[in-house]
């Protein structure tokens, strides 16, 4: 699955359990806010959601 900021919170999370601690970190609703596409939950979160792409990339790429 290709990560942009359009894909929801969900289906990041579906594919990639392990990043919900990247996301809450950043302060991403991963539980109500799920239904929500990256950006704007990153928005929401108050950060920018090229930048939280970026980390999440960054995340799964190193494995964490």
């Amino acid at each position: 699955m290709a990560l942009d900021l359009k894909i929801t919170v969900n289906e990041v999370l579906k594919a990639h359990p392990e990043a919900v601690a990247l996301l809450n970190r950043l302060g991403l609703d991963t539980c109500c806010g799920g239904s929500l596409p990256l950006e704007e939950a990153a928005r929401e979160a108050g950060q920018d959601p090229k930048e939280v792409l970026r980390a999440l990339e960054e995340f799964l790429k190193e494995g964490r």
